[in-house]
């Protein structure tokens, strides 16, 4: 069984998590962040699988709903939105153990014997196969996806250390002075919250855990150093089951927690070799399949031609005598006449007005953007009307669009 915890409320993200959960933030111009997590669960042939809801759910339950409801109980196959209802005492979900804590009983009706537990809001493929395997060879009682970062950046993770064996011998949450891997100065093994349990044992350490008035009933915190500490607890590198294509040359795998990261990585999917294929027959990227007309290209006439450069467009699109350069266009988006489009994100059902002008910008679902409007040429006024990035990108919500037609 796979057990998806997308309870989280990504506040790093700001406007695009103001409405939804960090899981339900559009991905790759027609996905969800979720979509990547489940869709590797069902490549890897796994078909009973849970997601705990929590923060702001509608929009990801909804999904869920549209994009996921094809598992059939006749072929023993199964699928729950587990949203915190208190199941177990009056509280809700209080941390990533309690959230699986909380429905035992559900896990227990599906009967497996090994559960995958996976953090809901990365961007990556993975075969869980090569790490269940590891987990029963050697006898671990929980083994823990592993990847190789920056030491500058590993202060967000778990990071732990292995010996020659895979046996992890220390693990610290979100260390302040993260400690570097033994021959590598400047990286650190950060876990990538995903972990493997017998059923069995993980209902007995979750017991334990839920007894405990000093745990704070989670797993990075709580459950893995313990087991470190008091049990086997065995690493997997992610090189040993990274999903990769064609021309992918890294292992790719991605915390999308910030705007900045977010564009980037969607905006990385308009090179002509991404380090991430969506384009791989063999491992699909699951999706709720809206139903769409083909992206359109419309006038063709000298300064009114409709056209795209080296960008994704997704169906119901609509170029209407505008320009598109390096951008990924969400489904059904709108561009008027002769309005200019680089480096942008613009989310599903966005309009950009007449001659409106737009650079190294996210605009979220169902802006209106007005005519005439240019955004990304001036930092200053930028910052005074719209919220802006470290790196620069500004990102776009219609109370922002509503707030500068007031002021005029």
């Amino acid at each position: 069984m796979a057990y998806v915890l997308a309870g989280g409320r990504g506040s790093r993200l700001l406007e695009l998590t103001d409405k939804r959960a960090k899981p339900a933030v559009y991905f790759g111009g027609k996905s969800r962040i979720i979509d990547f997590a489940l869709s590797n669960a069902v490549n890897s042939g796994i078909r009973r699988i849970g997601v705990a809801t929590q923060y702001k759910a509608h929009s990801l339950i909804r999904h869920l709903n549209n994009g996921w409801n094809f598992f059939r109980q006749e072929r023993n196959e199964g699928f729950d939105i587990l949203p915190a209802s208190q199941r177990s005492g009056d509280d809700w979900y209080k941390g990533t153990a309690d959230a699986v804590f909380q429905n035992i009983d559900i896990i227990e009706g599906y009967a497996p014997e090994l559960i995958v537990i996976l953090a809901g809001d990365h961007i990556y493929k993975m075969d869980y196969g090569p790490m269940l395997v590891q987990h029963v060879d050697q006898g671990a009682d929980v083994t823990v996806g592993c990847i190789e970062v920056p030491r500058a950046d590993a202060a967000g993770f778990g990071v732990m250390a292995a010996d020659a064996n895979d046996v992890i011998t220390s693990f610290l949450e979100k260390p302040k002075d993260p400690p570097a891997m033994i021959g590598k100065p400047e990286r650190s093994l950060a876990s990538m919250g995903i972990y493997v349990f017998s059923v069995k044992f993980l209902i007995e350490e979750l017991k334990r855990d839920a007894a405990d008035p000093n745990s704070s009933h989670d797993f990075g915190k709580d459950i893995i150093p313990y087991l470190v500490k008091h049990g086997k607890a065995v690493a997997h590198p992610f090189t040993r089951s990274c999903r990769r294509s064609g021309y992918e040359t890294e292992d790719y795998w991605r915390d999308v927690g910030t705007v900045d990261a977010y564009y980037e990585a969607n905006i990385d999917l308009t090179l002509p070799q991404p380090a991430l294929d969506l384009y791989e027959h063999d491992w699909p990227i699951w999706t709720y399949a809206e139903i769409t007309p083909p992206a359109k290209f419309v006038h063709d006439l000298e300064g009114r031609r409709g056209q795209a450069f080296a960008s994704l467009v997704s169906g119901g699109c609509i170029i209407s005598g505008g320009t598109v350069h390096n951008s990924l266009l969400f489904s059904s988006a709108r561009l008027h006449s002769y309005c200019d489009v680089e480096s942008a994100v613009i989310l599903p059902n966005a309009s950009v007005g007449r001659g409106a002008r737009l650079t190294r910008v996210i605009v979220e679902k169902n802006v209106q953007i007005p005519p005439g409007l240019v955004v990304g040429e001036d930092p200053a006024a930028d910052k005074e009307r719209f919220r802006v990035t470290e790196k620069g990108i500004v990102l776009i919500t219609q109370p922002m669009i509503d707030r500068l037609e007031l002021r005029a």
